[in-house]
């Protein structure tokens, strides 16, 4: 999508490998400045000269350090997006982990929590941090990276299965808070992805993953899983104006067809398609169980 993103301000969370540092890279491509982000400094400035690289010279690169579940690290991202481009215009939040792995009465419960401090708490601090530079220009692009366990059970990962679900209804309802201020908010779901969270997954075998887990793992990383372009694809396409007016919805990079939903905006936006919901028994075609 060359051209855009010009002129753009993006800070990208969990930026050093993996899917962080393919949407860094399509956003670059596609014309935006970047912030970006990890706990892990050295990868972290490798990414930042690889994408230097690759800049214009009209295009900035900065990298900042941090886990974005403290609040410190949260507001000096934020701040300094705003000490050297003056706007936040994206901010995709992308950092997370994937937590103990195991039955949820066996594993570490610091380890459980600190799952959590990344994957919900550090989002939600990324969110309160660009929002008021959004608000005071009354436009801006929020998009939350979900994943396995938000819309179905995932045994023996309980901790990243709750926080991702955790953070698509967060994205729901922060995109109501902020409806009718240019402001979209929205939850990407990009796929099952050959990252490093898949080598955890092998590395701690059937016993501790589950054996329905670790052999669907194993047939992944055979078959090289979803791929990361289509959900940065997904991103640059959320990043930019195309997407103006879509608000509110998780949407997967393998399975929906989102290139045709600007000419659905204002039906999208009528329906609860596409989001969080509770399965009812009358959705599952039974006569019994509810008044």
């Amino acid at each position: 999508m060359p051209g855009k993103l010009n002129g753009k301000v993006a800070i990208v969370t969990g930026a050093s490998r993996g899917l962080g540092r393919r949407i860094a890279g399509r956003f670059l491509d596609a014309g935006a400045s970047l912030v970006v982000c990890a706990r892990d400094e050295t990868p972290l400035e490798e990414a930042r000269s690889e994408l230097l690289r690759s800049a214009s010279p009209s295009q900035q690169v900065e990298a900042i350090a941090g886990d974005v579940s403290d609040p410190e690290c949260a507001d000096r991202v934020g701040s300094l997006t705003i000490e050297r481009f003056g706007r936040i215009d994206v901010l995709v939040n992308n950092a997370a982990v994937l937590g103990p792995i195991g039955r949820v009465e066996d594993v570490d419960w610091l380890e459980w929590m600190k799952a959590l401090h990344v994957n919900l708490f550090g989002s939600v601090l990324m969110v309160r941090t660009v929002l008021p530079a959004m608000r005071a220009r009354c436009k801006g692009k929020i998009i939350q990276l979900s994943g396995g366990g938000a819309t179905s059970p995932r045994p023996m990962m309980s901790a990243y299965a709750a926080s991702k679900a955790a953070v698509v209804r967060f994205v729901e309802t922060v995109a109501e808070e902020v409806r009718g201020t240019g402001i979209c908010v929205n939850a990407l779901a990009p796929g099952a992805l050959n990252t490093r969270m898949l080598d955890q997954v092998l590395s701690a075998g059937p016993e501790k993953a589950g054996r329905a887990e670790f052999e669907g793992s194993v047939r992944q990383k055979e078959t090289g899983g979803a791929g990361l372009d289509g959900a940065a694809t997904l991103a640059t396409f959320l990043a930019s104006e195309d997407s103006d007016g879509i608000t509110g919805r998780l949407i997967s990079a393998v399975w929906d067809d989102w290139e045709s939903w600007p000419a659905h905006r204002d039906e999208l936006a009528a329906t609860d398609a596409f989001t969080l919901r509770r399965v009812t028994g009358r959705d599952r075609g039974l006569g019994w169980g509810e008044k």
